[in-house]
């Protein structure tokens, strides 16, 4: 637990820089946190996020899709190339057609 607690320390301490190197642009780390911007500026100049805030931080900078890890997520990404470079591909075409007809079959079900 000390760990943990040593990081978020760590983390709050350094939320200006970490912010800052973030390739996602501060304007919109406010718009998706919901925080105010004077008040967002202020804290992050203070070092004064509260936890909640900065877990709301956190899951804007770093999204996880569909509940996977980081490591799976990298996973997937390898598991694509290898397909691709296998050939293991359809045209674009060929997907959104079948895209299409699967919404379709979908919106003709639902009325």
């Amino acid at each position: 637990m000390i760990t943990e607690i040593e990081k978020y320390i760590e983390i709050q301490n350094s939320i200006d820089l970490i912010l800052k190197q973030s390739p996602f642009k501060i304007s919109y780390i406010i718009e998706k946190t919901g925080i105010k911007k004077p008040t967002f500026f202020k804290k992050m100049k203070d070092k004064r996020f509260t936890s909640e805030e900065l877990l709301a931080i956190a899951k804007v900078m770093e999204p996880v899709y569909r509940n996977e890890t980081k490591e799976e997520i990298l996973e997937s990404l390898k598991k694509a190339e290898e397909d691709i470079k296998d050939g293991n591909t359809i045209p674009f075409r060929e997907y959104l057609d079948k895209r299409i007809e699967n919404l379709r079959t979908k919106i003709n079900a639902e009325i």
